[in-house]
């Protein structure tokens, strides 16, 4: 069984591959990596902080909404850094989710 930290890294690897522009979500990244759930990549994601290069704000909720904007250092942040990257947030969702969704497999084509 691979340790906690291990799987951390799995999911930050793959959330840095994630286009700026573009927005990717928990349960993407866990079907990706084929390990444990949509929560526990989340769980990952809140202990990234601090950690250079982790694009935590592109990944959402499976509805395109921004979930996990409580847990950055504000709760704006997040829809602040993606509106930096160009990504329309309307009531705490992404706008047009379903065009700038992107799932881990495109980095392998």
């Amino acid at each position: 069984m691979s340790s906690p930290g291990n799987y951390f890294e799995q999911v930050y690897e793959v959330t840095r591959s994630i286009p700026r522009g573009r927005v990717s979500t928990y349960g993407a990244i866990a079907d990706y990596l084929a390990l444990g759930s949509a929560r526990m990549v989340g769980w990952a994601l809140n202990h990234s902080f601090g950690i250079h290069g982790v694009p935590a704000h592109r990944v959402v909720n499976r509805l395109g909404e921004l979930s996990g904007r409580n847990h950055f250092p504000t709760p704006d942040m997040m829809e602040e850094l993606l509106t930096q990257e160009g990504v329309r947030v309307e009531n705490n969702r992404v706008a047009e989710f379903e065009r700038l969704f992107w799932h881990p497999e495109e980095g392998e084509r």
